[in-house]
């Protein structure tokens, strides 16, 4: 991998990384994992398993938001 191209995935992943962990603490101190409903079912995983699907959730967000940054800041330099 070419260290430009490994320097981008750093700035998109660490940031969502540590987003994801804020958005996490702060979603889960609101809600209890038991107290959730799907669909209008409760659910019926342990609250480890309900962090790891949320922390997960969150952190994509959060990939999302920043692979757009970049893409956003590269097609405004011209840069393929």
């Amino acid at each position: 991998m070419p260290a430009k191209t490994a320097r981008r995935l750093m700035w998109v992943i660490w940031p969502a990384f540590l987003v994801a962990g804020f958005a996490e603490a702060v979603f889960f101190t609101v809600f209890d994992p038991i107290d959730l409903y799907f669909f209008g079912a409760p659910l019926e995983t342990s609250r480890e398993a309900i962090y790891t699907v949320g922390f997960f959730g969150f952190w994509t967000l959060g990939i999302a938001s920043s692979a757009l940054t970049v893409f956003l800041e590269r097609s405004s330099r011209g840069e393929p």
